[in-house]
């Protein structure tokens, strides 16, 4: 794309930082027990009902290898996809896999930093970050990180919120 005279081509380019490793392993324990929610009952049901006992463990058996190949492969695209990076003037993530989502919180609009660790997560020994802004588009979340990391990031947030002047308005 040419640039226009007096005018500067700004690009905008992915986020520098990965999630931490330990993250597909999350993924991967969440998918399977979204998993299990169907192919228990039905393989339960199954072993149960005699009439219907062969399409009720076929569906089971549909729905634990369509879940397992999922839980397998999706983690790995989502690590490759997923980035984050924290500037002096802004928090920027991307995420997404079949749609991309790019988004950039300035400094200024910050309004909370909250850092969360579910059970699984805490298990992971990792945390996430949830950065509230006043947009309507909702808060900027960075899952996966090292829970030490996270602590750092959320202290630096909030460190350099604090010594940024205005609200951006």
């Amino acid at each position: 794309m040419p640039v226009r005279e007096g005018t500067a081509e700004i690009r905008l380019r992915p986020p520098r930082n990965t999630l931490n490793e330990r993250v597909v392993g999350w993924w991967r324990v969440q998918w399977l027990l979204m998993t299990a929610v169907p192919v228990v009952p039905s393989a339960v049901l199954g072993a149960l009902i005699e009439p219907a006992r062969f399409w009720l463990l076929l569906s089971a058996a549909v729905f634990a290898a369509a879940g397992g190949g999922a839980a397998v492969l999706l983690p790995l695209w989502w690590f490759r996809t997923h980035r984050w990076e924290v500037t002096e003037d802004a928090v920027y993530v991307r995420t997404g896999f079949f749609w991309q989502e790019s988004r950039i919180a300035p400094m200024s609009r910050i309004q909370t930093v909250d850092t969360v660790r579910g059970p699984l997560e805490q298990l992971c020994r990792l945390a996430t970050v949830t950065v509230t802004t006043a947009s309507s588009k909702g808060a900027v979340r960075i899952e996966g990180l090292d829970h030490e990391v996270a602590a750092e990031l959320a202290e630096r947030l909030t460190r350099i919120t604090r010594d940024t002047p205005g609200d951006a308005t």
